[in-house]
């Protein structure tokens, strides 16, 4: 199924950064500003974390805590699973899957190279797994 390489999925897509000094609410604003879901954490171009939506709502607003004051350092995940871009967007949405997650930050020695996101597999990878099941459901048909 989704076979396309993450280093190609990535190549023309850009990714937000956010040092773990800024605040939630910077780190929102940039988010919506960049029309993203998750921003990598970075200090001194080293992965550090990652920010997403779910923790800005779960770890902040849900505990009534104000994202102006809050550190991303203490609102992140901390050491997230990372992918290499050589891997296959099937391995990704595997790791996303079992980690219940819906981003991996892409990392080339430890420095950060993309995102790739479950939103990602909704391309051509979605029209070609359409297109098996609909060959399956046709052979079941004739085969009867």
């Amino acid at each position: 199924m989704p076979e396309r390489l993450i280093g190609t999925i990535i190549r023309n897509k850009n990714f937000v950064t956010a040092q773990s000094t800024a605040t939630v609410g910077d780190a929102a604003r940039l988010m919506k500003k960049h029309n993203v879901g998750a921003l990598l954490v970075c200090d001194d171009q080293r992965l550090v974390g990652i920010f997403t939506e779910r923790d800005a709502l779960f770890r902040v607003t849900a505990e009534d805590r104000d994202p102006d004051k809050v550190l991303l350092a203490d609102a992140m995940t901390p050491d997230p699973q990372t992918i290499d871009p050589g891997k296959s967007l099937g391995h990704a949405l595997y790791m996303m899957y079992c980690g219940g997650f819906r981003h991996v930050p892409v990392v080339v020695d430890g420095q950060p190279a993309g995102m790739i996101s479950a939103r990602d597999a909704l391309g051509p990878d979605l029209k070609e797994f359409a297109a098996e099941m609909d060959q399956r459901d046709h052979i079941a048909e004739i085969l009867g």
